[in-house]
């Protein structure tokens, strides 16, 4: 890997901008350009043939154009349907994002553990596969929510309109209690989209649990590949591209998620 890596950062919206966040806090000194593929959002709604169809060729572009030294697939749905065939496509080291079963299974006090995800991701045998592998003698519960990746999309854009009760209809279903009493004290954030709510999902919740969140895990993977940051190093700089072609009007609400850059 190169001192100043470039790193492409790809997602089907701006859910991706969570993990974004934790490798530009480990790596400053990378150039980074985060692509949404708004164009074909939400990823959930399209089967996996419409996925691999998309993401394969568009990654090809995005390659041929931007070099980067490594990939983050920084989406759950496209990690476990395409996250193969880019591999077997292109030579760029690839890191993906999946649901992280194992960590919070293994740190459920309770051993009933919800997966929060798109509709797509918890009904993939990829899903059920992390269950049966590290599971660890856990209920798991899987929840697919319809709404809440759009509902974050939209709150980070700052399009409004969204509520308390749209948000709690779509985590409601994580939180059980058996008839012993035993409670879901763990749910794990199977889509990017999700930590942009956090301070949302935690006050709306009907009781304490710890909410999993993989970005930080994807960073040191990252970080790991393509080695520390090194001393006197000097900030990167970062890009953020809309497939659809489309300008954002808020860089004061993005920078943060670049290292505190404007992304452009």
């Amino acid at each position: 890997m190169p001192t100043r890596p470039t790193i492409l950062v790809f997602d089907s919206g701006l859910g991706g901008l969570t993990v974004q966040r934790e490798i530009a806090k480990a790596r400053p000194d990378a150039r980074y350009v985060y692509v949404a593929d708004d164009a074909f959002f939400p990823y959930g709604q399209h089967s996996e043939q419409a996925l691999v169809d998309r993401v394969v060729p568009l990654m090809g572009e995005l390659i041929a154009t931007h070099g980067p030294d490594m990939v983050v697939i920084a989406c759950n749905t496209a990690s476990t349907i395409v996250l193969s065939h880019l591999r077997a496509a292109y030579g760029v080291p690839f890191v993906g994002t999946v649901p992280a079963i194992k960590p919070a299974c293994a740190g459920s006090l309770t051993k009933r553990v919800s997966v929060l995800g798109t509709s797509g991701t918890v009904k993939r045998e990829y899903t059920q596969t992390l269950i049966r592998e590290f599971g660890g003698g856990c209920i798991v519960t899987l929840v697919g929510s319809a709404n809440l990746a759009s509902l974050a999309e939209g709150a980070l854009s700052g399009s409004g309109g969204i509520t308390d009760t749209d948000i709690f209809n779509e985590i409601a279903p994580c939180f059980i209690q058996d008839a012993a009493g035993a409670r879901t004290d763990t749910v794990v954030l199977a889509c990017t989209h999700y930590p942009l709510l956090l301070d949302e999902l935690t006050r709306l919740a009907p009781w304490p649990v710890v909410w999993i969140d993989p970005a930080p895990a994807i960073a040191r993977r990252v970080v790991g590949l393509i080695g520390d940051l090194q001393p006197g190093a000097l900030h990167g700089d970062a890009v953020l591209l809309y497939t659809s072609g489309k300008r954002h009007a808020w860089p004061e609400t993005l920078a943060p998620f670049f290292g505190g850059r404007v992304a452009a």
